[in-house]
């Protein structure tokens, strides 16, 4: 029986080294090498999941509970242990660093997968850490490095689920030809890659079904420059506003909505007046939208409003009044038994149409209220729109020149959306791609100097340099923070940069250090929201740094009062 002491080594083996086909034929040859139900707990393992995708079980077990337990066990005290952190940068290598050698009998993989579900099971903190405890104790310094890491979600070792499934084809495809594909189209349609891999043992890869409730991919959407970029894809262009919200999919089966977030975190019960408004489809589907806030008589509010939303167990019926919400649909993945991502996106669109069509809802035209773009851009399909209890079909317009698009997008803007998407009519839904099929074109809606006042330590490949940082705009004569950004500088800047903050930390606080207010950064990002979050008051969505400003001093910054002005016009408050 394989231990998981061999699957660590496995792992160690596949973190040696970078080549994509030589990890691939590790994993495989590790499969091959165990039985059935030892590959398919261990396929899960080295996804770097504890339970398969589609479940909802979860260890809650956090990362302070986890420092204390490798405390308790090793012996080491706080400085030891955030000194061997970052070295590393995961809490499972300093477990595998500072924990002595425990049992030399080696823990089986099925029980490590038992001692998982035991964890999951029990009921608050101390009975968690008791099983945590009596697991590590259980387990070599190596044994330990990887059940961390396998709790924690963070294996770390360059290999990617999308590895895996290559090396479930090589394992057990034989020379069937496609084997990879079938491999990769049962773990989407289960989100299973325990059993996808038993079906490939057993050669049933084609027998996968749907399984609802469990949600796949979304297709992502490359970002473009200007119009003129956009109309040089491709000839003839379906284009959609792209809408201030959530993206969301919605499972409809039986009776039962559910809607989850592009994370796959389900969503439902924060929105819990939209799924009423789609069981009344007499078939199964899955479908792809937005969920943003709504006023009368039909526009997106800011997502600032949307955000009163987000997190909630239980909504309020006075919160339901005061920001109602829609769902814009745009796409149909599957229906009436049958997955349609392969077909192309004008046939999903008539699909779409009628199904929406055929809710025993009532309907009604949103063409006036979102208004016409001009007379050269035309509604392709989905000219009425259903807006029964707010499940709408998004409208749809057509384009092939670059006029027509910034016809759009301005139109789009006046509307208060972001911008637009603009699609490829002959395009299938690849599930978890970003390509040139899909493109969004917006504009940033401002760009901020701020100030960085706190630093972290990076992880992955930056491991040991200080990547993430904390930034803040003058209130008066004091920084108030505003935002948190780690992309947009090169390696060797950050480098650089590490350098100057460990020489002026005011105060190291283990993960994070408080640096003198110096550096000036010119900020990006998609728009603001009031929040808690920051002492600001308000927070960025989706900040990106532009560049470093060595030529402007810390005084030289934007002030709140510049941050109330943006966030006013982006709300239309001005």
């Amino acid at each position: 029986m394989n231990s998981i002491g061999k699957l660590a080594e496995t792992c160690e083996a596949i973190a040696a080294t970078t080549k994509k086909l030589q990890k691939t034929t590790i994993v495989a040859y590790y499969f091959k090498s165990s039985t059935p139900d030892e590959a398919a707990v261990s396929a899960l393992f080295l996804s770097g999941r504890a339970f398969p995708a589609w479940e909802e079980t979860t260890l809650q077990v956090g990362g302070s509970l986890l420092w204390r337990v490798v405390a308790e066990l090793s012996g080491k005290n706080e400085a030891a242990l955030t000194a061997a952190y970052r070295r590393h940068g995961d809490l499972g290598s300093v477990a595998g660093e500072v924990l002595a050698q425990g049992s030399e009998q080696g823990l089986n993989v099925l029980e490590v997968a038992d001692s998982f579900r035991q964890i999951a099971a029990a009921r608050g903190p101390a009975a968690k850490t008791a099983l945590v405890r009596d697991l590590l104790a259980r387990a070599t310094g190596l044994e330990a490095k990887y059940i961390v890491k396998i709790m924690t979600g963070d294996l770390r070792i360059g290999l990617k689920e999308s590895l895996v499934e290559e090396a479930i084809a090589k394992a057990y495809g034989g020379t069937l030809a496609g084997a990879l594909k079938e491999v990769q189209r049962a773990n989407m349609l289960l989100g299973d890659i325990g059993e996808t891999l038993r079906l490939a043992v057993e050669g049933k890869l084609a027998e996968a079904k749907m399984r609802m409730f469990h949600p796949i991919g979304f297709m992502l959407a490359s970002p473009i420059e200007s119009a003129q970029e956009g109309s040089s894809y491709f000839p003839d262009a379906t284009v959609e506003d792209k809408y201030d919200g959530i993206r969301a999919q919605a499972h409809i089966s039986g009776g039962e909505v559910r809607f989850f977030s592009r994370t796959r975190d389900e969503i439902t019960d924060s929105f819990p007046e939209l799924p009423g408004a789609l069981a009344g489809l007499r078939q199964d589907a899955i479908l792809d939208g937005e969920i943003v806030a709504w006023e009368e008589p039909g526009r997106a509010q800011p997502f600032s409003v949307l955000q009163q939303r987000l997190g909630r167990k239980k909504v309020s019926e006075r919160m339901l009044r005061e920001i109602p919400v829609a769902y814009l649909v745009f796409d149909v993945l599957y229906t009436d038994g049958e997955l349609l991502i392969d077909r192309p996106l004008r046939e999903r669109g008539r699909i779409l149409d009628d199904l929406l069509a055929e809710r025993n809802l009532k309907h009604r035209v949103l063409g006036a209220a979102q208004g016409k773009a001009g007379s050269q851009a035309k509604l392709t399909f989905g000219e009425e729109e259903s807006l029964a209890a707010h499940i709408i079909r998004a409208p749809v317009f057509h384009a092939s020149s670059t006029e027509q698009l910034e016809e759009l997008f301005a139109a789009a803007q006046a509307r208060g959306n972001e911008g637009l998407m603009i699609k490829d009519l002959d395009s299938a839904y690849t599930p978890g791609k970003r390509g040139k099929a899909w493109l969004k074109m917006k504009r940033e809606l401002a760009t901020l100097d701020v100030v960085v006042t706190a630093v972290e330590y990076g992880h992955g490949k930056r491991v040991g340099v200080l990547s993430d940082y904390t930034f803040g705009v003058w209130e008066g004569d004091k920084l108030v923070n505003i935002g948190k950004a780690y992309s947009g500088l090169t390696d060797a800047e950050i480098s650089q940069m590490t350098g100057w903050f460990l020489d002026h930390t005011i105060e190291d606080q283990g993960f994070r250090r408080a640096v003198e207010p110096k550096i000036v950064l010119e900020v990006a990002f998609n728009n603001m929201m009031q929040s808690d979050r920051h002492d600001s008051g308000y927070a960025l969505r989706f900040p990106r740094i532009v560049r470093l400003r060595p030529d402007k001093s810390a005084q030289d910054a934007d002030t709140l009062e510049r941050v109330r002005d943006i966030f006013s016009k982006q709300s239309g408050n001005a």
